[in-house]
């Protein structure tokens, strides 16, 4: 602390950025301040007083040094491009929009126009980011149907067009280039096109449609009239753009929205453009806070970033609150009319991405937490691999009666409920759980086989050594025994089988391995067993129709969906049933029971 003391001495009371470093020269820290050497010192005089977070910077600071400017908005300015170049740990984190697509205007000779997710510092205009590949398509097909430039990667040259040495491609044949590789098409006519192209991706249509219906009008006056018709085309393309565009308010030439929207330890910055009148441009950043940042210093963070990206010329911005102009921005608060209706729309965007964020992070850690789940079940098995695919199969059946089987799947350890299947068991008759087992184990992997299907790596068996042996004799047959891992599990102590293993295996009732077993294996029993039901109801009703004279398949069925089956009946009065049914075909019914008794 003494040495740190003596430098803030040296401090001049100036405006400028200082810089945190470690005792390995790491830097930790860098800040704008409008009095060096207050600012600086407040770290270290209020010690005790500063957040826990402050406490960890300031212990860890061994060197500091800073540089003189000549106002704190030059500070401001000097501090956001350092921490952008530096990346101290403890300053606010912007996140990289790196998925978002961009639409470039290549640094070359003949420059193309084209759709691109990485930025390459080369000199070449990038105009995003666009939330939405789609308004990126749309926006390179508006301006592939106005302007014919190339698409192809050839390096055109002076030299090399005036020696021939490319040849149109197709692209020139079928219409949509204008070969100026072959000298076909001259640069200052090229030049143009990409001029309104950069207009049109800045959002300034009207200054494009102006320069068109005045060059439409100078073709006709020189009775031009097919030069003249291609810009009317092009005229009517932009025109219906433009009407699809939302248009706020028309008196809004060039404005800048940014709204904030504040968590714990994140906050996110909404950016809507205006170009006169109508939006044309919406993104949302994402800033990890590192210390207890003021709002107002991770805002104009956020602001002094994103208008960089989109090469924001705007003098006019709305807020949500009060902070200082920077340069000729002039910032406002609006409390009502349309200014403030736009910064409710900003701040909805704002919300609605910060719930699709904390969604994705829920999903990811949800994931990770599968992952990990899988981890222990590879680790308690034995396994040569994570079982990411788990298959599980239970047979279901009542003394022989209606005998069926179910399959249900796990992909990293959740349901995939879209690949479940059921068996009708048909070479086994009477209950012979063990022959069933390896019926629909056969008839599974025989088939995914046939269609090359993904086989799990772990396949379960509801029941103990029998059912496991049926399933093993199958896979056997299949040649995929010891290819797949396979397993048995006893309902009644929840003894785990291994194929070849005497001794099961008992796992902690607690285990996580465990509960992902019993959970896939309760899922193939309640599959199952809704499956036997359901075949079971149909036979039931099927013999209640050919029992039962005048009665049809839909008065069963209304019988059955209400009172579960027809012996159900026999508990209740006539008058009762026949409200449901009617008198005739009430007492055929309890004539039957009659007969039956």
């Amino acid at each position: 602390m003494d040495a740190i003391k003596h430098i803030i001495e040296r401090l001049p009371s100036l405006p400028g950025v200082y810089q945190f470093y470690d005792n390995k020269g790491n830097i930790l820290y860098i800040g704008k301040a409008k009095d060096l050497k207050k600012r600086v010192s407040s770290y270290f005089s209020g010690y005790k007083k500063e957040s826990y977070k402050t406490k960890v910077l300031a212990s860890q600071v061994k060197k500091i040094e800073h540089i003189v400017v000549e106002s704190e908005a030059d500070a401001l300015l000097l501090e956001n491009n350092l921490i952008k170049n530096l990346q101290p740990k403890y300053n606010i984190l912007l996140k990289d929009d790196k998925t978002f697509p961009w639409i470039c205007i290549k640094n070359e000779n003949f420059p193309r126009v084209f759709s691109t997710r990485s930025r390459i510092k080369d000199g070449s205009e990038y105009f995003g980011p666009y939330t939405s590949a789609y308004m990126v398509k749309t926006l390179l097909n508006l301006v592939k149907q106005l302007y014919k430039v190339r698409n192809c990667n050839l390096k055109l040259t002076h030299e090399s067009i005036t020696k021939k040495k490319f040849r149109a491609c197709l692209e020139f044949h079928i219409g949509n280039c204008k070969a100026p590789c072959e000298g076909l098409q001259g640069e200052e006519d090229y030049y143009d096109s990409i001029k309104q192209i950069r207009e049109i991706l800045k959002g300034n249509l009207q200054n494009v449609l102006d320069y068109l219906n005045t060059t439409m009008l100078d073709f006709a006056r020189d009775f031009k009239f097919e030069e003249a018709d291609l810009i009317k085309q092009k005229l009517e393309l932009l025109q219906n753009f433009k009407s699809k565009s939302t248009i706020v308010n028309p008196k809004f030439n060039n404005l800048d929205v940014f709204s904030f929207v504040e968590e714990e330890n994140l906050a996110y910055v909404n950016f809507i453009k205006i170009i006169q009148g109508a939006i044309v441009q919406s993104h949302t950043v994402e800033i990890s806070k590192k210390l207890d940042e003021k709002r107002e210093d991770i805002l104009i963070y956020a602001i002094l970033d994103i208008r960089e990206k989109v090469f924001s010329d705007s003098k006019d911005a709305i807020v949500p609150f009060e902070i200082n102009n920077i340069g000729e921005i002039k910032f406002t608060v609006p409390q009502i009319g349309d200014k403030k209706k736009l910064l409710d729309l900003s701040e909805r965007n704002a919300k609605q991405f910060a719930a699709q964020r904390k969604m994705q992070r829920i999903q990811i850690q949800d994931k990770f937490n599968k992952t990990n789940i899988l981890e222990h079940v590879k680790k308690d098995l034995r396994l040569k691999n994570i079982p990411e695919r788990i298959e599980c199969f239970d047979n279901s059946n009542i003394q022989g009666s209606s005998p069926v089987a179910a399959c249900v799947v796990f992909k990293n350890g959740a349901p995939v409920k879209k690949e479940y299947r059921h068996f009708h068991i048909k070479s086994v008759k009477g209950a012979n759980d063990f022959a069933s087992m390896r019926e629909i184990v056969l008839r599974r992997y025989k088939r995914l086989l046939k269609e090359d299907a993904e086989l799990p790596q772990l396949i379960i068996i509801d029941g103990g050594k029998g059912q496991l042996n049926a399933g093993v004799d199958a896979l056997k047959e299949l040649n995929l025994y010891r290819k797949i891992a396979i397993l048995g599990i006893a309902k009644r102590l929840e003894e785990l089988f291994f194929p070849g293993d005497p001794v099961p295996l008992y796992l902690d009732k607690n285990s996580k391995t465990l509960k992902l077993i019993q959970n896939i294996r309760n899922e193939a029993h309640r599959f199952g067993i809704a499956f036997h039901r359901k075949v079971r109801s149909k036979g039931m009703i099927e013999n209640s129709i050919n029992s039962i004279k005048g009665i049809g398949k839909k008065t069963v069925e209304t019988i059955v969906k209400n009172y579960g089956s027809i012996e159900n009946v026999k508990d209740l009065s006539i008058d009762e049933v026949a409200k449901l049914i009617g008198r005739d075909k009430a007492g055929k019914l309890f004539e039957y029971f009659r007969s039956e008794k």
